[in-house]
């Protein structure tokens, strides 16, 4: 098993750490990476306007990132709010925040998507409540349609914005195919679109759609499908940990 970690950095260095820790062969290819969101400079303002018993979901670890650093300059004391109720799309992304807030947070033990959030118990009866969105830009709108349906006032606050890397696929279809890349580490389907459209038809269909494909999500692996892939696994999660563990 030859191991290509396509995740963004630092995570895909880490990752790659660890499988060759463990003897396994394994490269990284980040294929996007984050810059500031356009509404980091309201999230003050944001989160002022939500009341007692209101809602704050943090769908990456991202999103924490570049909030934290928004609340550490504000010029007047800001910290998170004790009387709201705290939500993650998953394990790391829940420990970031409650690092960051010390905050109890819930989130999904079950898989870290939208799917599993939203059928937590505590979000089935939300009406009259606000919800505010820490999230990248675009993303799936699953969570906030649901919320809106039961109820609940939702606003978002784009915190990162996701920026594809440019890299040339003649060049890196040669590099991966002589390195004898054998399994792929996809997980988001952004990701996945851009893989497959990264390199040219020939090594599409002589390679890259028989590489075996782990995602993260069945949503991910039904997209896989309909482009072409057969041979995929879907970690029981999205962090580190959940894909070591898969590819073991």
């Amino acid at each position: 098993m030859t191991i290509l970690v396509t995740r963004p950095s630092p995570a895909a260095e880490e990752l790659v750490s660890r499988l060759r820790a463990l003897g396994k062969v394994a490269w990284s290819l980040p294929l996007i990476e984050f810059t500031p969101g356009r509404d980091l400079d309201h999230l003050p303002q944001l989160l002022a306007t939500l009341q007692a018993g209101d809602m704050v979901f943090v769908l990456s670890q991202h999103a924490i990132h570049y909030a934290q650093s928004v609340i550490n300059q504000a010029r007047t004391e800001l910290t998170w709010p004790v009387n709201l109720n705290y939500y993650a799309i998953g394990r790391s992304s829940a420990l970031a925040l409650h690092t960051a807030s010390g905050m109890q947070v819930e989130y999904p033990h079950e898989r870290e998507t939208s799917d599993i959030l939203v059928q937590l118990p505590a979000l089935l009866r939300v009406a009259g409540k606000r919800a505010l969105i820490l999230r990248g830009n675009g993303g799936r709108e699953l969570l906030a349609e649901t919320l809106s349906e039961r109820g609940a006032e939702v606003t978002f606050c784009e915190c990162y914005q996701r920026c594809a890397k440019i890299y040339d696929g003649f060049s890196e279809a040669r590099r991966w195919r002589e390195r004898n890349i054998n399994t792929l580490v996809v997980t988001s389907g952004e990701m996945l679109q851009q893989l497959y459209s990264l390199f040219p038809e020939r090594d599409r269909r002589e390679w890259l759609l028989h590489c075996r494909l782990l995602v993260v999500s069945e949503r991910l692996a039904t997209l896989a499908r309909e482009l072409g892939w057969q041979a995929i696994t879907v970690a029981d999660g999205a962090d580190n940990d959940a894909l070591l563990r898969a590819l073991q």
